[in-house]
């Protein structure tokens, strides 16, 4: 029989509530803010503690503080990675990001799901679906990534946009929802 914590990580419907799953989710929860009360000016202090959160980064990964993330182990930067202030990640399913990618202020990328209908909503079941950012890809501030997009390589997302559904390689997309505006 799987765990509520293996339901989730395979997208399956699982209790959010379980015991095992809040124990991870506080766990993270300490890490962070730990990391966010590390001076800014201790770069290493800073990538050393990112690398306790993250699933994977390099010497090179740079989040400005204040970040925030459920579980961090099922995030997964690639090189170069930066991300500007109040970076917030709900990795209940894997968020993978590639090599050279920015992320402006005030970005969020979900990957939890929950049901529209409130009766349901309230039992606390949920499940999640991955997010997958490609490479050189920017991310414009106030963006909001939703659970099971997929960003393909040298995207732009406008500031402000709402991605609700997969964008391809080498376009620029703005807006709420975010649409493809131009390809490059």
């Amino acid at each position: 029989m799987k765990t509520e914590y293996e339901k989730m990580i395979g997208g399956e419907v699982y209790n959010a509530m379980d015991e095992d799953i809040l124990r991870e989710l506080n766990l993270c929860k300490d890490l962070c803010w730990e990391y966010n009360q590390i001076r800014p000016t201790q770069i290493k202090e800073r990538n050393r503690k990112l690398h306790e959160i993250l699933g994977k980064c390099d010497g090179d990964t740079f989040i400005n503080q204040p970040f925030y993330c459920d579980y961090g182990k099922h995030i997964r930067v690639g090189k170069r990675f930066f991300a500007n202030f109040n970076l917030t990640v709900l990795d209940e399913a894997m968020v993978t990001i590639g090599d050279n990618c920015f992320i402006g202020p005030n970005v969020n990328i979900y990957t939890a799901c929950h049901s529209t209908d409130p009766i349901a909503r309230n039992t606390r079941q949920e499940w999640a679906r991955s997010v997958t950012i490609g490479d050189n890809c920017w991310i414009g501030g106030n963006a909001t990534i939703l659970p099971g997009v997929t960003i393909g390589d040298n995207v732009t997302i406008g500031a402000g946009s709402v991605v609700v559904k997969d964008i391809p390689s080498n376009s620029i997309a703005v807006g709420n929802p975010a649409k493809v505006i131009k390809k490059i």
